[in-house]
Order: C-alpha cells, then structure tokens, then sequence
C-alpha cells in the first residue's frame, strides 16, 4: 500500500551518515539529486562535498563512492547534464528505501535533496497541502 506523503519532508541517509536532511517530494522530476559540489574522480573513485547550511555537522562533508554510473539528465530548463548517479538507502517513515542520486550543484534551491518520480512511484502518494509526515511520525515514534 501506497504512503502518503507531503510536499516537503526529512529523511536519514544511514549510509552516508546523514539524518533530518531536508527532502523536496518534486514529481516533475524523473531523477533524485542531492546537492554536491567539488565533484571529482581520483584513481577510480568518486569524491564530492556534500553541502546543507541548515546542518553545520554535515555541510562540507566529504563522501567517496567507489559504485557510481554516469547520466544524461534533462533539466526543468530542457538543457542537458551529464551528472553522477550513486546509490544508497534512505529512510522515510520508518523504513529503508534503495535510492538512485545524481550529484547536482543545488546551491540556487532551498533543499538540498530532491525526490524524483522513478523513487516516487509505487511507494508514495503526494499530497501537495502536506509537509514533513515522515518526520513527523518519527518524533511521535521517539517520544
């Protein structure tokens, strides 16, 4: 069965070591990106920055990936981008989920991770009125 969930949110990245990170549900979008910038291959393997000013622990965090592809994405503009796709678990509502990202410089937008249709589809229902249901059961959870 199908979730609902809001037009923004937060999600954990146990992989990453990520938690609460900001989440924009964008159904516009086929892919899920997260903001990086200093993207580079070194002898095989991928580094980036990762940057989010609402966590000081996390913005500039350094992440390598040593499984990653290369992707043609389309922009919301039409142009076309060759970006970095890794892949790694998030956590909404209580459960892991496989998530493809791409590495996009997302410094110009609010949220440092947006949530495409191909992670979307089959698991959630987007109710636009709504925000942060996920992390909103998860403090509830806590408590």
């Amino acid at each position: 069965m199908k979730k609902t969930i809001g037009r923004i949110d937060k999600a954990d990245f146990p992989e990453l070591g990520l938690s609460a990170i900001a989440v924009k549900i964008d159904t516009g979008a086929y892919t899920s990106s997260i903001h990086c910038q200093n993207v580079k291959e070194e002898a095989g393997v991928l580094k980036c920055d990762f940057l989010d000013k609402e966590h000081p622990a996390y913005d500039g965090k350094e992440f390598s990936f040593k499984d990653y592809k290369i992707k043609n994405v389309k922009s919301s503009n039409g142009t076309v981008q060759t970006r970095y796709m890794i892949q790694t678990k998030l956590i909404l509502f209580g459960e892991e989920h496989d998530i493809q990202l791409t590495l996009s410089d997302r410094e110009e937008m609010k949220f440092p991770v947006l949530l495409g249709r191909k992670f979307l589809n089959k698991k959630f229902i987007v109710d636009s009125g709504l925000t942060n249901l996920s992390f909103k059961q998860q403090q509830k959870n806590e408590y």
